[in-house]
C-alpha cells in the first residue's frame, strides 16, 4: 500500500515521533528478576545516558536494546524503502551506544547491554548466565 503522505510529510510526522519505553522488552525483563530474584534495580533513574535499569549501589546500568534499532543482525531485516535513512540512523543509535557506554564506564560503572532477542524463552538460559553479575536477594527500599 502506497503511503498517503509525500516523503517531506511522512519525515516531519516520524520525526516527532518519540519513545514512550519500549515496555514490553523491560517488563519482560522485570519478570526474570522477579524469578531470579534480582533485586535493587531502579527505571527512570535520573542519570545521563537513560540506563534502562540502574543499580545505584553497585553501579550497574542495563539497557535493553531494540535489535533493528541498535545494529544488532539476528534478523537480517532491512526495509526496502528509503534504506539509506534506516542505514544512517542505526548507525547513529549504534555510535551513540557506543559513546555512553564509553560514559559509564569512565565514571567506574559496569554496563550490561541486552538485545531484545536475548529475551526470548530460546534464549533464556544463556541471558541467565550473562545477568550473573546483577545483586541478588536484597529487598527494595
Amino acid at each position: 500500500m502506497a503511503d498517503v503522505f509525500d516523503a517531506e510529510k511522512r519525515s516531519d510526522i516520524m520525526r516527532r515521533v518519540k519513545s514512550q519505553n519500549n515496555s514490553s522488552t523491560e517488563l519482560r525483563l522485570i519478570a526474570l528478576f522477579q524469578r531470579l530474584g534480582i533485586a535493587g534495580w531502579r527505571r527512570n533513574y535520573p542519570v545521563k545516558g537513560r540506563p534502562d535499569f540502574v543499580f545505584p549501589r553497585e553501579k550497574i546500568a542495563v539497557f535493553v536494546d531494540g535489535c533493528f534499532w541498535h545494529g544488532h543482525d539476528c534478523r537480517n531485516t532491512r526495509p526496502s524503502d528509503n534504506q539509506e535513512y534506516w542505514q544512517k540512523k542505526r548507525e547513529r543509535n549504534m555510535r551513540r551506544d557506543k559513546e555512553v557506554t564509553a560514559m559509564f564506564e569512565a565514571r567506574g560503572w559496569f554496563v550490561l547491554r541486552i538485545w531484545e532477542c536475548e529475551l526470548k524463552r530460546k534464549n533464556e538460559a544463556a541471558l541467565c548466565d550473562r545477568l550473573a553479575p546483577l545483586p541478588r536477594g536484597r529487598r527494595e527500599s
